[in-house]
């Protein structure tokens, strides 16, 4: 499975993780479109999750529209569970979901399906620290909870740990252990479900699989 936390600008990072059996991780940091492309060919994964908006709001024709609509289904699904999110046409986040419709477009058309995914939330349902209160505590939980490989063997960037996220959000999809928040017509946001051993959601609203 793979996991990419994309940046919205290719000058900055983007997390890249390819997660194996036994939660074993293998990642780096990735910059230009074409680098992303030729790393999940390399992988050819059954999934992909990544942290970008992949679809814009009902209703409205595209990002250089002006005014609302500025949410989807899945955005006010997550502001049900308390989770926080930037809505995906305002401020910096128009260029990140340009270059996530393009992204998965191009993934589309190679073959390989990709869902949206989004670590802050993974992160608040599992029960995990988010990286803003430190790269090194959210590592030290990714360990105890259970993912192996390079995330034990060095300090990762927080691109390269919110990207291990994704991957695993990508993986409990594909197992029938996600919550799917949206619809089809519009856009669905996926996240993986808490574990019973650990904390529960508030309130978790959406379709589960």
């Amino acid at each position: 499975m793979i996991g990419v936390d994309l940046a919205g600008s290719p000058r900055r990072r983007t997390g890249f993780c390819r997660l194996g059996p036994g939660l074993r991780t293998v990642t780096r940091v990735l910059f230009d479109d074409g680098e992303i492309l030729a790393a999940v060919r390399a992988s050819r994964p059954s999934l992909v999750g990544i942290d970008a908006p992949l679809s814009l709001p009902r209703g409205r024709a595209s990002l250089e529209t002006r005014g609302p609509p500025h949410l989807r289904a899945c955005d006010r699904a997550l502001r049900a569970l308390g989770v926080p999110f930037f809505p995906v046409t305002l401020g910096p986040m128009r260029m990140l979901t340009a270059r996530g419709l393009a992204l998965r477009a191009s993934l589309a058309a190679e073959g390989f399906p990709a869902v949206e995914a989004y670590p802050g939330g993974a992160q608040d349902l599992l029960g995990l620290p988010r990286k803003s209160v430190g790269e090194h505590r959210l590592r030290r939980a990714l360990l105890r909870f259970g993912f192996t490989g390079e995330v034990e063997e060095r300090e990762l960037t927080h691109d390269e740990l919110d990207a291990i996220l994704c991957a695993y959000t990508a993986r409990e999809h594909l197992a029938g252990r996600s919550l799917v928040l949206g619809y089809p017509g519009e856009g669905e946001l996926v996240l993986p479900r808490p574990r019973p051993s650990g904390r529960a959601a508030p309130a978790l609203a959406g379709r589960t699989r």
